[in-house]
C-alpha cells in the first residue's frame, strides 16, 4: 500500500521535514541556547535542569577543558588557568585592555598575531578558542536534548561589537562545529522576543546592560517590520565594571590589600554575590577568609551601591540619549523600554531607567533569557521553518560603527555611516595624488573619529596596474559591502581601465585561515578524549544519584534486610563511594562499582515497594478499593 504525505494547506514543509536550528546568547557571565519546540521558543537546560551556563573555562595540564559550573568552582584554587569574562577579550589586543582591571590580575597576557592570548598550563589560549569551548558545550547540550545536530545557529553579539569582534565570534563558532546562520545584535534579538510574543507596535528602546557590554537600540515595530533606527553603546561597560568598583570599595573600607590571584577571585565572587543580594535585599554581608589567614568582613547597603555605581549608570544614559538623538525621537515618543541583561536586575538601574523615560520598564520576559529566545525565533525562520502569518515579519538591522578609508594626511573618509541599515553597499570615487601613479594603497578603518590613529584598523590592500595619468585624472571607485552579519568586504576599481582589486576583510585582531584550520585539526584530534571526559562525568553523576538514593533507602527501610544483605549493600556502597571520590579512578572501574551497587540493591528495592504497598492497603477491603476506583 502506498503511503501519502499529508500536510496542512499553506505549509511550506511537511512536519517531518522541519529543520532544527538554535539561537545562542554567548554572554560575558552566562551563556544560553534556545530553540523552537512545539511552536514556542524555549531555553534548553543541562542535565541538572539548569538553563544558564557560566561562561567559564578551566584548562588542565593535559589540555582538557572544563566548562560551566565545574570550571567556576575551580576558579578559586586555580585562577590562572580558569578564564572568566572572555567575551571582553574578543577581538582585542593587549594594548586595548585596561591595565588596572583587577579581573585580569590572575592572567599572564601576551600578544600574538595582534590578538591577546592567555598563558595556561595547556599552552597559550586565545579568546576565540576559549569561546569555542563554551559554544561546544552548548552544542552538545542541544544534541543531547533534541537528539539531532542543529543545521545552524544564530549567535548574538553586542550591537556595538566592531568588525574584529564579530569575526572573532564567527571563528569561535566555526571552531565549535557550528554553522552560523546569522550574527544578530543582542538588542534586536530581544526585540524579536518581545515583538512576536506581545505583538508590540510603536517605538521601543532596548536597554541591554550585561556582564561585560552595554547596548542601546531604538526600534520601530509596526505590522511585523522590526526596523532598527539607531544603536549605541560601549563594548567595555557592564556588570564586571560594577564588580570592580565594589571590589575597590571593599578593599578601601577594610584596609586589606589583596594580591594573591586566588584571593582576588574569591573576593570578586563575594562582591558579585553581594551585588546580586542587593537586588532583593537592602543589605548584604561579605565575610571570607584569605589565604594568609586574614578575614575580609564588610557590609554593603543598597543605598551605598546605588551611589557607587551612579557614574556608570549615568554613562549608559548618556549613550541612550545619543541614540535617541540619532533616531530623531524624543523620550516622550518612546512606547516602551525593554530591559535586557542580568545587570538590569539591580534596583538602582531600574530606578534610573524609569526616571529617565518617565515610565516603568518592561521586564515580562526574564532578562537573562530574552536574547536567546529572540535568537531562536530568528534561527527557526532562517532554517526555513515558516509558520504562516505568524512568520510574516521583516528584520531591518543597522551597522553600529562607521566604515571608512584613509585619505591623505591620515584622515578618515567615511563611506558607510553608522546606523545605516544592513545589508548595505556604498561606493565613493577617489583619484591619484601624483603624476604617473600606477598603484593605490587602500586602508580600511572603522570608527567615528576623524583621524586614522583614533579608529580601528581593519585591513589594507593595494590596487595595482593603474594606467599612467596626470594626478587627479584616474577615477577609482571604492565599494564597501556589509552583509547581514555586519561583516565587510571591500573592492576598488579604476573605471577607465577596469583594473580591480578586492578583499574580504579579515580584521587585524582575527585569526588567519591557517590558524583556524590548525585549531580545527586539534579539536578533531581531541574529540575522542572529549567524549571520554563527557562519558566519565555522566557516569560520576549517575554514581552520585545512586549512592544518595541507597543511603536514603537504608535510613528508612533497613528493617526489610537481613544482616548479611545489609553488609553486602554497605560493602557495595563503600566501593561506589571510593570509586566516585577517587580522582584517578578509571571509568571502567567506576562503572563496575555502579553496576555492583545496582545488583546489590535490586532485591532491596522490590521489598521496599512491597512494604509500602502493604502499608497503603492495610485495613482496606476489596469493596473499599473498588469504590475508590469508581
Amino acid at each position: 500500500m502506498a503511503l501519502l504525505q499529508i500536510s496542512e494547506p499553506g505549509r511550506v514543509r511537511a512536519p517531518h521535514q522541519r529543520r532544527c536550528a538554535v539561537g545562542i546568547d554567548l554572554g560575558t557571565t552566562h551563556s544560553l541556547i534556545a530553540t523552537i519546540r512545539n511552536g514556542v521558543p524555549e531555553v534548553l537546560p543541562d542535565m541538572d535542569d539548569t538553563q544558564l551556563l557560566p561562561s567559564v573555562v578551566r584548562y588542565s595540564p593535559e589540555g582538557q577543558a572544563r566548562v560551566g559550573y565545574a570550571a567556576q568552582a575551580d576558579a578559586l584554587f586555580d585562577p590562572k588557568n580558569t578564564i572568566v569574562s572572555v567575551k571582553r577579550l574578543m577581538g582585542r589586543s593587549k594594548a586595548d585592555l585596561d591595565p588596572n582591571d583587577a579581573h585580569l590580575a590572575p592572567y599572564d597576557l601576551v600578544d600574538q598575531s595582534g590578538l591577546v592570548h592567555i598563558r595556561t598550563v595547556a599552552g597559550l589560549k586565545n579568546p576565540v578558542a576559549v569561546s569555542a569551548e563554551i559554544l561546544s558545550a552548548l552544542r552538545a547540550r542541544a544534541q543531547r536534548i533534541l537528539n539531532e545536530t542543529p543545521v545552524g545557529a544564530v549567535i548574538t553579539v553586542p550591537a556595538y561589537f566592531d568588525d574584529a569582534q564579530r569575526q572573532a565570534t564567527k571563528d569561535a563558532a566555526r571552531l565549535a562545529g557550528l554553522h552560523v546562520l546569522r550574527l544578530l545584535n543582542e538588542p534586536t534579538a530581544a526585540a524579536l522576543a518581545y515583538g512576536l510574543e506581545q505583538c508590540a507596535q510603536g517605538r521601543y528602546v532596548i536597554y541591554d546592560l550585561g556582564g561585560g557590554t552595554f547596548d542601546v537600540s531604538i526600534l520601530n515595530l509596526t505590522r511585523g517590520v522590526f526596523e532598527v533606527l539607531a544603536t549605541g553603546g560601549d563594548a567595555a561597560l557592564g556588570g564586571d565594571d560594577i564588580d570592580r568598583l565594589l571590589f575597590q570599595y571593599v578593599m578601601a573600607e577594610t584596609d586589606i590589600a589583596v594580591h594573591a590571584p586566588g584571593d582576588i577571585r574569591r573576593l570578586f565572587d563575594a562582591v558579585r554575590r553581594a551585588k546580586e543580594t542587593l537586588s532583593e535585599e537592602n543589605e548584604a554581608h561579605i565575610d571570607i577568609a584569605l589565604s594568609n589567614g586574614v578575614r575580609c568582613v564588610a557590609r554593603l547597603r543598597e543605598a551605598e551601591l546605588a551611589e557607587r555605581v551612579q557614574p556608570l549608570i549615568a554613562r549608559t544614559l548618556d549613550l541612550t540619549r545619543r541614540a535617541l538623538r540619532d533616531a530623531q525621537i524624543s523620550v516622550q515618543e518612546v512606547q516602551g523600554v525593554v530591559l535586557v541583561g542580568g545587570t538590569t536586575r539591580m534596583r538602582a538601574v531600574r530606578r534610573a531607567v524609569e526616571t529617565f523615560f518617565k515610565q516603568a520598564p518592561l521586564a515580562g520576559i526574564d532578562p537573562d533569557q530574552v536574547v536567546a529566545l529572540g535568537a531562536a525565533i530568528q534561527a527557526d525562520r532562517l532554517a526555513g521553518n515558516l509558520r504562516g502569518e505568524q512568520d510574516d515579519w521583516l528584520l531591518l538591522d543597522v551597522i553600529p560603527l562607521s566604515l571608512g578609508v584613509e585619505t591623505m594626511g591620515g584622515l578618515v573618509e567615511k563611506i558607510i555611516p553608522r546606523n545605516a541599515t544592513i545589508p548595505v553597499a556604498r561606493a565613493q570615487e577617489f583619484t591619484t595624488f601624483k603624476d604617473g601613479q600606477t598603484a593605490l594603497a587602500i586602508h580600511v578603518v572603522q570608527g567615528e573619529r576623524e583621524r586614522v590613529a583614533d579608529c580601528r584598523s581593519l585591513a589594507r590592500f593595494e590596487l595595482r596596474g593603474i594606467p599612467k595619468m596626470t594626478a587627479g585624472a584616474a577615477r577609482i571607485r571604492v565599494t564597501y559591502q556589509v552583509d547581514a552579519d555586519g561583516l565587510l568586504s571591500v573592492s576598488a576599481r579604476e573605471m577607465r581601465s577596469d583594473v580591480e582589486a578586492s578583499i574580504c576583510v579579515k580584521p587585524s585582531y582575527g585569526l588567519s585561515d591557517d590558524e583556524i584550520a590548525r585549531m580545527l585539526e586539534d579539536s578533531m584530534r581531541s574529540a575522542h578524549a572529549d567524549q571520554n571526559e563527557r562519558a566519565t562525568r555522566e557516569l560520576q553523576i549517575e554514581a552520585e544519584r545512586l549512592i544518595d538514593a541507597t543511603e536514603t533507602a537504608l535510613a528508612c527501610d533497613a528493617d526489610v534486610l537481613t544482616a548479611v544483605e545489609r553488609d553486602e549493600i554497605n560493602t557495595a556502597l563503600a566501593a561506589a563511594r571510593a570509586a566516585r571520590a577517587g580522582a584517578d579512578t578509571e571509568r571502567n572501574a567506576l562503572d563496575a562499582a555502579v553496576q555492583s551497587l545496582k545488583a546489590a540493591t535490586d532485591a532491596f528495592a522490590a521489598r521496599r515497594m512491597d512494604k509500602h504497598i502493604r502499608a497503603a492497603l492495610a485495613g482496606r477491603s476489596v469493596d473499599d478499593l473498588t469504590q475508590s476506583q469508581g
